[in-house]
């Protein structure tokens, strides 16, 4: 089994959990779980597999991370955990599939800005790998440099900024992502499983952002197949990060979900 990296926010017993995206960490999601941690719901924030401080896989596959969350939820919280499980794009795929193959575990299931289906704006990940892999890391003497050598092919100073995130310093600059093997993946990551005629009954939230082109109406219906209870809410002005755009509409959306599925 793959070992999970986790960083746990607040005391007590976790109600939710936390999936990021592609080249994100559990930490991305610090803001809103420190919120929901103030407001009595300790969470569990995950990095992926092959993400952050987690352990690297040979080849990428949606169903096996799946079954690597909840073999990490049953670990730590026992088979009973009854989450309230929150995934963004590709962590949003990994929640989806959590929740269909594992409803014990998930209370109720957040999907943040992605849909089950095909994820064409995945490629647009494509020049930024090219960049991360063009960066000489032998060369490289501070992380400001870094930054300047991304510039040209990077120049959204934001995505920069989450990219660069991921770049470490021991014995030498790495980054600390599966970078090759994500990278060479990027189409099964724009993809989604065959997940036959499965539902997961249990409330859902699916949180999208105004300005993101990720989810379509083309994506409804299968939504509502397999996640009959969904509620759709569009975050005005958000676009695919919703919780970097809009975090304190995600932080309200969140605690009164957390408040709903405790009745």
């Amino acid at each position: 089994m793959s070992h999970l990296h986790a960083d746990l926010v607040g005391t007590g017993r976790p109600r939710f959990a936390f999936l990021h995206g592609l080249f994100g960490r559990g930490r991305n999601w610090t803001q809103i779980a420190s919120a929901l941690a103030d407001a009595g719901y300790p969470a569990v924030l995950f990095d992926l597999p092959d993400h952050g401080g987690s352990s690297w896989t040979a080849s990428f596959s949606y169903p096996r991370m799946a079954e690597t969350v909840a073999e990490e939820i049953d670990a730590r919280l026992g088979s009973a955990a009854r989450l309230l499980l929150v995934g963004h794009s590709m962590g949003g795929k990994v929640a989806m599939l959590t929740a269909l193959a594992h409803p014990e575990l998930v209370r109720g299931l957040v999907v943040v800005d992605i849909a089950p289906g095909r994820s064409a704006q995945v490629d647009t990940f494509g020049p930024l790998v090219a960049a991360m892999r063009s960066l000489d890391l032998a060369t490289l003497a501070s992380r400001a440099e870094a930054d300047e050598r991304l510039r040209a092919a990077v120049p959204d100073d934001a995505v920069r900024l989450f990219l660069l995130q991921n770049l470490r310093r021991k014995g030498g600059w790495h980054w600390q992502p599966n970078l090759a093997m994500l990278g060479d993946s990027l189409d099964e990551i724009g993809g989604w499983p065959d997940v036959g005629t499965a539902s997961y009954p249990g409330p859902v939230l699916w949180l999208t952002g105004e300005r993101s082109p990720y989810c379509r109406p083309e994506h409804e219906p299968e939504m509502r197949r397999l996640f009959p209870a969904v509620r759709k809410v569009v975050v005005p002005g958000a676009g695919h990060w919703v919780h970097a755009d809009a975090p304190s509409v995600v932080i309200s959306e969140l605690l009164a979900f957390a408040e709903a599925s405790a009745r």
